[in-house]
């Protein structure tokens, strides 16, 4: 898949689910229960131990779905993510080279960024989407929303503090799509491997940002 068909379904999707896991078998479980659910993309975070063979493993299973590597750091973890099959990379902050690398290679970069310096400077560099983050502590949509004045251009990707109550609201406010961790991958259900209620979390979140997109068309 392309860089442009990978930013096509992020924005179609709306959502890139953050797998943080204790255990590579917890982030395959989190990874097939969200596919389950109706997101076709996962971000596997390098935080999980083993990560890049789970992102190995996800690209060989799993063709269908979008798969991402998070936290990624530096250019160095950046390649090796890539050469597992990862085939977008999102990072926590504004690292340039690791945006470099993502430009060289043709890959779609979600960088990390909060202040309008952080996120003109990551702009300006290439990436591809702004990973607002931590937005919630921030002021959540309403700090969205008042960024989207001056960068209305900038597609934005909300995380941290978006979950089931607030989703709507950062839509509403100009998220192209919305990064959820343990709000959608919980922990206890990880541990209980209850599938069925990441399914359920994972259909959720798909009704709600079809509802406000569907609202937002219709106004």
């Amino acid at each position: 898949m392309d860089k442009a068909a990978v930013r096509k379904r992020i924005e179609e999707v709306g959502i890139v689910p953050i797998i943080r896991a204790t255990s590579p078998d917890e982030a395959r479980f989190a990874a097939d229960a969200i596919r389950e659910g109706g997101i076709s993309i996962v971000e596997i975070t390098m935080t999980v131990p083993g990560a890049l063979d789970v992102i190995s493993e996800l690209a060989r299973k799993s063709p269908e779905v979008l798969l991402g590597a998070g936290t990624v750091l530096n250019a160095e973890s950046a390649s090796r993510c890539l050469d597992a099959g990862a085939q977008f990379l999102v990072s926590p902050g504004l690292h340039l080279k690791t945006v470099e690398h993502a430009l060289k290679h043709q890959v779609l970069i979600i960088a990390g960024a909060l202040t309008p310096t952080e996120i003109m400077a990551a702009w300006e560099a290439g990436a591809d989407f702004i990973k607002v983050f931590p937005c919630s502590n921030v002021g959540g949509p309403s700090y969205l929303r008042a960024l989207k004045g001056p960068f209305p251009e900038i597609p934005m990707v909300p995380t941290g503090g978006v979950n089931l109550e607030t989703a709507a609201e950062f839509l509403r406010s100009g998220a192209a799509a919305l990064g959820v961790g343990g709000e959608l991958i919980l922990k206890d259900a990880l541990k209980a491997r209850d599938a069925q209620r990441l399914r359920d979390l994972a259909a959720r979140y798909v009704a709600i940002i079809k509802k406000s997109r569907h609202t937002t068309t219709a106004a």
